[in-house]
Order: structure tokens, then sequence, then C-alpha cells
């Protein structure tokens, strides 16, 4: 079973103008003649860590990651008083990868995301093909009604009673409408009142971070509960739910054929409740020649062992 590699420091960092008045966190590390590869964090909103470095070997990879707009490291962060959220869009990330590909004299890269990132990494491969050597894909994401209904309008309910009371109880009784309390936390995410976006803000956050191990982890929730990291995550996620990802229904497995010419590894556990394993399968039938594996025992963090395991295997492979 293999482990993430041993702690590595960034070699550079940067902040880089992608106009919007956006500044995107970006670093290096590793092999700087190594194989290229990017990172993307899952949320959206989530940011990077320390630890997603630890998936490449830095002996044979050029590691990085990018902190997406308005989280993170990024500025301006979307936890202050008076965030826009105006240009935080799936398309404007798509063009933020591409100036920074471009800003680092990459010529293409491995493009690895998981959750919300497979989400973007589809999105970024599917519009610019030739600069993608590899996916490495896990925890399918793509933003389609069922995906949202499932775990923000009520069905993972029967999952998780106990957590989804504490969900919606920020939600007035009038507006716990089926198919409508997505559109309730966006009018309380975005009130300016700390004492309702403050609240709203962590139930948000407490109830994905409950949901992402396959077994309860009290750290995990407790890092994502932190109030400044929640409102941010929140904002942004509620955001690009609110606006179905700027896609068309179903749009990422549509057009699934515009990247069946890349070397792919889609990886899901079984038992993933955030992003459940039927569209990791619709994907991998987009994708026949895609190898595909369903982890039997984890759920949808990175770093539940099956999981961790299959994808160092991936980048192991890739690394050449």
């Amino acid at each position: 079973m293999r482990s993430l590699y041993p702690e590595i420091t960034p070699r550079s960092t940067g902040m880089l103008d992608v106009g919007d008045g956006q500044l995107v966190y970006w670093e290096e590390s590793g092999n700087p003649d190594g194989k290229p590869v990017i990172f993307l964090h899952g949320g959206p909103g989530g940011g990077t860590s320390p630890q997603h470095r630890r998936l490449f070997d830095p002996a044979r990879y050029r590691i990085v990651l990018m902190d997406q707009r308005g989280c993170g490291l990024s500025t301006p962060h979307v936890s202050s008083a008076d965030a826009d959220l105006t240009t935080n869009t799936t398309w404007n990330l798509v063009s933020d990868l591409e100036a920074l590909r471009v800003h680092l004299s990459i010529d293409s890269w491995q493009v690895f995301g998981g959750s919300w990132g497979s989400t973007l990494a589809l999105a970024y491969a599917q519009t610019h093909p030739e600069r993608v050597t590899e996916l490495v894909l896990r925890g399918i994401f793509t933003l389609r009604k069922a995906e949202l209904d499932w775990f923000y309008e009520g069905p993972a309910s029967n999952v998780y009673p106990d957590l989804w009371e504490a969900f919606v109880a920020p939600v007035p009784e009038a507006e716990r409408t089926p198919g409508g309390l997505i559109a309730a936390y966006s009018r309380l995410l975005n009130d300016p009142d700390p004492a309702i976006h403050g609240p709203a803000a962590v139930a948000w956050a407490t109830w994905e971070a409950s949901g992402i191990t396959l077994l309860p982890q009290p750290e995990v929730v407790a890092r994502f509960a932190d109030p400044t990291y929640a409102l941010a995550f929140a904002r942004i996620e509620n955001h690009y739910f609110m606006n179905k990802g700027w896609f068309d229904e179903g749009q990422l497995i549509r057009d699934a054929a515009k990247v069946a010419h890349i070397p792919t590894v889609i990886v899901q556990g079984r038992y993933d409740m955030c992003t459940p394993a039927t569209t990791a399968w619709d994907l991998h039938r987009a994708l026949p020649e895609a190898d595909f594996f369903m982890i039997d025992d984890a759920g949808h963090a990175f770093d539940e062992p099956g999981i961790l395991d299959a994808l160092i295997t991936a980048t192991d492979r890739f690394a050449g």
C-alpha cells in the first residue's frame, strides 16, 4: 500500500495577477527539470495544503499548486466583508490555469484533480486538450442537478439524519422547501450581518467535512469549521452551485470525447457520500479507454488508504 511522499517545501512561490483585481497564489516544489503537474484543489474554495505536494515523487515531478480565486492565500479573500464573487467562475479559473502555465513557461502538464478539482480538470482539459499530458481524477463531480440535489437538498439526510439537522438549523423553517436549500443558503451566506452569515458558513462547511471520510474524523471537521476558512469555502461553493458551474446540464460527461485521447485514471470511493459513485461510473462509460478504480472500502477523501494507493500508483506510472 503506497503512502504520501515525505514532506517538502516549495522552491518558489508567487502571486499571479489574473485580472479582475484577483491575485492567485502559486507554488512550485520538487524537481525543476521534472515532469510538470498541476494539482487542482476541491471545493471550490478549499485551497491547497502542504499534503498535496506529497502526492508526487519530488525527484521526478515539477509540482505546481495553485489556490483558486478568493481562497487559500489568493486575494482578495472571499471571507472579507466586501467580497465580490462576480468574476469567480469556472471559465475564469480555466483561463487562470492557462495564464499560470504560460507564466511558468510550461508547454504541457499533467492535470490532477479531486472532487471539484476533477470538475475543473475536465473543464480545462476539454478546453485545452493539447496542453494536457495525462489526467488523474478522483471523487468525480460534474455539478449535474442530481449530484447537487443528493448532498445539499435532502437525500443524503437518509444516511446522516443527525448531521442533517445541524445543516438545516440556520435555515428558517419556511425556506426548508424541496430543492430550495442551496438558494436559502445563498441568502444567508451573503447577508452582511456576521451573526447570520457566520453560523451559516460554519454549518455548511461542517456538513461537508462530516461526509468526506468513510469514518468520522473530528480533526477534519474542526479544520473546516474555522470561521474564516468556512466563510470563504461556503460562499464560493454555494456561488458555484447556484450557477450550476456555468455548465449546460451534463456538459462535462457529454463532451468527454474531447479528452478520450489523453491517458486518464479515474479513482472513486464506493461509499463516497459527497460525490456518489454514479457520476464516476457515468464518466467511466463515456471514457472507456481510461483506467477506472472503484475503491470498495473508501469514502471521498484523497488520503483514505485505498484511494491514496491508487492515486500515487497513477502518478508514479505517469512520471515515466
